[in-house]
């Protein structure tokens, strides 16, 4: 007899993933008036930010991968035809821009297995830590959805204020206060259908979520880099930061 809801057995390993890489990256002009910004090299790394993914993945677990994307397209179709890649990947294209929450949907409709979780990832971050140790976090929660959350330091020195507002401390560039969305989820195989045709699910699913108990974050370890490339700023430090791991 088939098993379903609450009685299903999940996989030890989840072994399905989308990729979200469906903006214009205009912050990221002038990389990205002829690339896709998840195909934008970190220098020194010399890997774009989806092959990263794609190995990550990889060596996760993780066998096969939808990518939903929309402008420059053909650029990362072509990527994806001329590379030997550790794992299956199929090009989603939206015709017209969907949302995060859209494009999710869209990409999930082609996962190969609807039945099981699935990772999902934001096309423009670069981070690796352990996705089984997320996924086992998101199971032991019975969570609809988890998400990662990582702890990125403001760019700014802060100073310490006594009750009498005298400073008595400086603290060069410490960690934000409370933790962000850190763009990195495991999604129960339920979850597609709670997702908008289009629009941002992190405004109207996850808050739905939220208010049942069925959404639950999972603190990227301590010591794991973590960064979301957003501007041309972001490229340099993330090179500069990257060197400095390696070294």
């Amino acid at each position: 007899m088939d098993q379903t809801g609450a009685d299903r057995v999940q996989p030890a390993v989840t072994t399905q993933a989308v990729i979200l890489a469906g903006g214009k990256g205009s912050r990221l002009k002038p990389y990205t008036d002829t690339l896709p910004k998840t195909l934008i090299e970190i220098p020194g790394t010399n890997r774009p930010i989806l092959g990263h993914q794609l190995d990550w993945l990889a060596e996760e677990g993780v066998t096969d991968v939808v990518v939903s994307c929309g402008h420059l397209a053909e650029v990362l179709q072509d990527w994806v035809a001329r590379e030997d890649l550790p794992v299956r990947v199929e090009i989603v294209v939206e015709t017209e821009p969907l949302g995060r929450g859209g494009g999710l949907k869209l990409a999930a409709a082609s996962l190969p297995r609807p039945e099981e979780s699935w990772f999902a990832t934001n096309g423009d971050i670069w981070t690796r830590f352990s996705l089984r140790d997320m996924a086992d976090f998101h199971r032991e929660r019975d969570a609809c959805a988890t998400l990662a959350l990582a702890s990125p330091r403001i760019p700014w020195g802060v100073v310490e204020l006594d009750d009498l507002g005298r400073i008595h401390d400086f603290i060069e560039a410490p960690p934000v206060p409370w933790p962000i969305n850190a763009g990195l989820y495991v999604f129960s195989e339920d979850f597609a259908e709670l997702l908008p045709e289009r629009g941002d699910h992190e405004r109207t699913t996850f808050p739905a979520l939220a208010h049942e108990g069925r959404l639950a974050g999972f603190p990227i370890p301590s010591g794991h880099y973590w960064r979301a490339i957003d501007t041309a700023k972001d490229i340099q430090e993330a090179a500069r930061e990257l060197a400095g791991l390696a070294a």
